[in-house]
This record gives structure tokens, C-alpha cells and sequence, in this order.
């Protein structure tokens, strides 16, 4: 299907319309591109856009300060974030190949059912006042 444009359309009052036409004008570009610019600020910035004349941007801020807000961040910050997660993605690397492992196992144990030593079955027999007959260890 890719990436096909979609027409919104809307109704504003005569004076936005002339004011948007007088922008639109100032840009030397069309009506639709002031729209289409706007659409994709705010799709880029996730809806945290505003509209706000230049007069009224300049006066409200610092000299210099340009909407949206930015904020500085320390590289040491960004480097921490990268390590995370770079660490992140070998954890989840480590559960896929443990969980790989794990599937194995039960396969093989699905497949050699009848292979099960009960340890039990192991421990040497015992004589009629309950000692084995040969010596027991303890691991520990």
C-alpha cells in the first residue's frame, strides 16, 4: 500500500483565513504548505506544538530562545543512556539464547523418556539394619 497522502479539510473564519493566506504569502510558498509545514511539526513533535506570532515569541523568551524549548544535556548523560542500552539489548540477547537452550532441554528430555534415573536408584543397597553397603558421601 506504502505511503499514500490523505486530505484533511476544515472550516475557519474569514480572518484566520486571510491572516494564514498573508503567512503563506510572507513565505512565498502556498496555502497548503503552510498547512502541510504545521501537520508535520506537529506530527514531529508529538502534538506539543503551538502556534505563536514572531512579536509575541521574541518578547516572551530570552534572546535567542526558540520554541520548542531546548534543553541541554551532559554527554556523560547520553553516554550512560547509550550503555544502558547497549546493556539492555545483550540481556535480552542472553534470555533469547537461554530460553533457546531451555527448549532444547525439554526436547531432548521429550525424546529420551525413557533414559530417567531416580537417584534413589543409585544409592547402594541397604542391608537389613538400613546402612548402605558402600561408604556415603556428602557434597557440601
Amino acid at each position: 500500500m506504502g505511503n499514500k497522502n490523505k486530505t484533511i479539510s476544515f472550516r475557519v473564519n474569514e480572518d484566520a483565513f486571510e491572516a494564514l493566506r498573508d503567512i503563506a504569502e510572507e513565505r512565498d510558498i502556498s496555502l497548503s504548505a503552510v498547512f502541510r509545514d504545521y501537520v508535520d511539526t506537529l506530527v514531529a513533535h508529538d502534538g506539543q506544538v503551538r502556534a505563536v506570532p514572531e512579536a509575541e515569541l521574541k518578547s516572551a523568551g530570552e534572546p535567542g530562545e526558540s520554541f520548542p524549548p531546548r534543553v541541554e544535556v551532559p554527554k556523560s548523560f547520553i553516554r550512560e543512556h547509550e550503555r544502558l542500552e547497549l546493556e539492555a539489548d545483550h540481556l535480552r540477547e542472553q534470555l533469547d539464547e537461554y530460553k533457546r537452550y531451555v527448549n532444547h532441554l525439554r526436547e531432548q528430555l521429550d525424546d529420551d523418556g525413557e533414559d530417567v534415573i531416580h537417584l534413589e536408584d543409585l544409592d547402594g543397597e541397604r542391608d537389613d539394619r538400613g546402612e548402605r553397603d558402600e561408604p556415603s558421601f556428602r557434597l557440601g
